[in-house]
């Protein structure tokens, strides 16, 4: 078969079309994610902050922690058990 110059054929058409038609798919919808991730991150920030409101009960909390001291200073709780437990009270 002879070999051809010139312009590309057919086939050559519709394969660089469609290499063309992909890259811009694509970047399209790169450019689609990057834009809706960028209107996310700017309503989240646009929200305020809430303050968390005050534990009820936070007096029955330090109870829970002097009862706790004093397991453990009575030698019934070791350094770890008491670790866990203050770190149970405190994230309730």
């Amino acid at each position: 078969m002879p070999q051809r110059f010139g312009r590309p054929g057919l086939l050559g058409t519709i394969a660089r079309t469609a290499v063309i038609s992909g890259t811009a798919s694509a970047v399209s919808g790169r450019v689609n994610r990057r834009m809706a991730d960028r209107d996310v991150r700017r309503e989240m920030d646009a929200q305020p902050v809430q303050q968390a409101a005050p534990v009820a009960g936070g007096t029955d909390r330090v109870s829970q922690l002097q009862a706790l001291a004093e397991l453990r200073a009575q030698g019934l709780l070791t350094e770890a058990e008491f670790a866990a437990e203050k770190a149970r009270v405190l994230n309730g």
